[in-house]
């Protein structure tokens, strides 16, 4: 890549991590365009889709929570180390309007080959890694999936998405929701 066409890509990611932050990630693609200082064509041509502007977007994200569950694979207590890598997820996809829902989304389109989907089936295998220890160590039923873990912290960060004054609630429902997780 030409060296003015880095700084525009590089431009077009921090003002799309701006805008996705402060307005959600349905905010204008013409917004961020106009303020990387560079026109609608220029954004398409790095990213042709919206889908593919939300993975590069987030691929700084992904990476620390791959990293982060790299770390917790040989935690001393599984249990724990599942729980605390759910709730950076959480964290995550708390952190931009609308990533929730995005996520969600690709949840359903494996094998696809979407954007989104790049960034979800990574966190799945990395989710599958800490959940399959906490089973086998004994703290988690045998019958629990990661795809259902990652819709239900999906779940959970949407519903504090839409109750903001409620800084607690993302928290409360983990917690409600690994009793469930847990062997008799």
């Amino acid at each position: 890549m030409r060296a003015d066409a880095r700084r525009n890509y590089e431009r077009l990611l921090t003002e799309a991590r701006a805008v996705f932050a402060a307005q959600g990630t349905d905010a204008s693609l013409e917004e961020i365009a106009r303020r990387s200082g560079v026109g609608i064509g220029t954004l398409y041509r790095h990213f042709p889709t919206r889908q593919a502007m939300l993975s590069a977007v987030f691929q700084e994200a992904l990476a620390a929570l791959l990293d982060r569950s790299r770390e917790l694979a040989d935690a001393e207590e599984p249990c724990t180390a599942l729980v605390e890598w759910l709730r950076a997820l959480i964290r995550h996809a708390g952190e931009y309007r609308g990533l929730t829902w995005a996520l969600m989304s690709a949840a359903g389109t494996e094998g696809t080959g979407s954007a989104m989907t790049s960034c979800s089936v990574p966190l799945r295998v990395a989710g599958e890694r800490l959940l399959r220890r906490a089973q086998e160590s004994g703290a988690v039923r045998a019958d629990v999936e990661i795809g259902d873990l990652m819709q239900l912290t999906n779940a959970i960060a949407l519903a504090a998405e839409q109750t903001p004054s409620d800084t607690e609630l993302a928290d409360r429902l983990l917690r409600l929701t690994l009793r469930g997780l847990k062997s008799p």
